[in-house]
């Protein structure tokens, strides 16, 4: 038994070396072609030469070890690496070039963007110009309004006269002589007339006598009391408008009686924008005293 076994492991560590080199031969000869005879005695096809097209369709064998052989050369790796990297460096351009597509974009939308705000603000500060003239035309207007309407009613006020005052001076036989009791009357109505603006006086003579006679009698004594106010009182004459009469009877006194004395009839009538005149004037001049005080 012992004999045996010596003779079946006689060398051991020969016996590894063989394994070693039956695995790394192995691979070895399964990367080399060998020519396969056919039928008739002919090499294979990868023996022979290819068309281009036929080389093109042809694909790479696999090896024993599959794609991936771990004892491939660095140029049989190169080979299979560099088509790789050449697609990689593509796409590293065409994503570079549509990064820089995609800032050229957002650079011109922010342009556009940024004009577009300029524009909308430029627009907002016209319409609030606008707005602002408008308001004050608007105010403008309103004012333009008052006034015209203020001038209407001073155009309209010219010729509007109140009766303030009335004063009845008699003659004695129709002679154009004032008496004393008429001096005291005309004196007491001019004394009334300070402080009034824009007033006249309506004179009106009348005498008991009829047809000419009696309108010249009665022109007389207008002319009497219109000599002593000016005379003696100087009161405008543009302010005294006066009438002869004669025996006739007033406007609006149709349900008066007949005239029976000679008399002049005096009143006096007060524009009404000159009243309103004279009104201002004198709180104006009450506020003034109170302030001195």
């Amino acid at each position: 038994m012992k004999r045996k076994s010596s003779l079946r492991f006689p060398f051991p560590g020969q016996a590894v070396v063989f394994l070693l080199a039956s695995v790394v031969a192995i691979p070895a000869m399964t990367q080399q072609p060998q020519p396969v005879v056919g039928e008739q005695g002919a090499l294979p096809s990868e023996t022979r030469p290819q068309s281009p097209a036929a080389a093109a369709n042809s694909a790479p064998k696999e090896g024993f070890w599959g794609r991936v052989n771990p004892f491939a050369r660095k140029k049989w790796v190169n080979d299979r690496v560099n088509p790789l990297k050449d697609r990689l460096s593509e796409l590293d351009e065409v994503n570079a070039k549509n990064g820089r597509d995609i800032q050229d974009v957002d650079s011109r939308a922010q342009a556009g963007i940024s004009r577009a705000q300029s524009s909308a603000d430029a627009a907002n500060q016209a319409a609030l110009v606008a707005g602002d003239q408008a308001q004050k035309a608007g105010t403008m207007a309103r004012g333009a309004s008052g006034r015209v309407d203020q001038l209407n009613s001073t155009v309209n006020g010219l010729d509007q006269y109140r009766q303030i005052s009335e004063v009845e001076v008699e003659f004695r036989g129709g002679q154009p002589t004032l008496s004393s009791a008429a001096h005291k009357q005309l004196d007491d109505l001019a004394a009334s007339l300070t402080g009034h603006q824009g007033y006249v006086l309506e004179i009106e003579a009348h005498t008991p006598v009829a047809g000419s006679a009696g309108i010249q009698s009665s022109e007389r004594l207008a002319e009497a009391v219109k000599r002593y106010l000016v005379s003696e009182h100087e009161i405008p004459v543009y302010r005294l408008h006066s009438v002869a009469l004669g025996n006739a009877r007033g406007a609006g006194d149709e349900d008066a009686k007949p005239v029976r004395t000679s008399t002049v009839h005096i009143r006096l009538m007060e524009n009404s924008l000159a009243a309103q005149g004279s009104a201002s004037t004198q709180d104006v001049a009450s506020s003034a005293g109170a302030g001195r005080q």
